[in-house]
């Protein structure tokens, strides 16, 4: 069944968009909770919790890209649950993923001093789009989706030095980038 189909399925309230959601879904979601997460009741909870919020949300939002609609809101919740379990010490995948990014993404209070959120966003999109298309993949692919640095570099036939070393160039590329539009670092 296509988006449009499943899509139309949650704005007539036919629970059968729920399950043709999780058919063609499921695994997608499940892979970024459990990359954020590593705990498996936790993701658990959170893709059934984006069940419950894609058809909280649709309608009235009618998402032009299913997957990815299904994609943020599992994300959010995943990091959610992170930050609130993180307190407990229960987590550690995630703490190397915002360590890595530490160096070139501002803080928190640096960001507030930015006229606007979708500002910074915009110089990481932009930044996105000036990449080689590989290179602007591997980066989401680690640091949205929260893939391991060895599952990336067996997808590129490399080692997983060589990896490393790619994401770090590409981490001072975005520190250089974002220092040069003068966000705080």
């Amino acid at each position: 069944m296509d988006d449009k189909q499943i899509i139309d399925l949650y704005f007539a309230r036919d629970e059968q968009a729920i399950a043709e959601t999780e058919q063609k879904y499921g695994r997608f979601c499940w892979r970024i909770a459990m990359n954020v997460l590593d705990v498996w009741e936790d993701a658990e909870e959170c893709v059934s919790d984006t069940y419950l919020s894609a058809w909280k949300q649709i309608p009235p939002t009618r998402p032009q890209s299913l997957k990815a609609f299904l994609g943020r809101i599992v994300r959010n919740l995943s990091i959610s649950r992170f930050r609130a379990m993180r307190a407990k010490k229960r987590y550690n995948g995630m703490e190397v993923l915002l360590s890595e990014l530490g160096d070139c993404v501002p803080s928190d209070q640096h960001v507030e001093q930015i006229a606007e959120a979708k500002e910074f966003s915009g110089y990481i999109s932009e930044w996105l789009d000036s990449l080689p298309e590989e290179d602007c993949m591997l980066f989401v692919r680690r640091y949205w989706f929260g893939d391991a640095v060895q599952e990336l570099a067996e997808k590129c036939g490399i080692t997983a030095a060589q990896m490393a070393q790619r994401m770090l160039r590409l981490r001072k590329g975005l520190r250089a980038a974002l220092e040069q539009k003068g966000v705080a670092l």
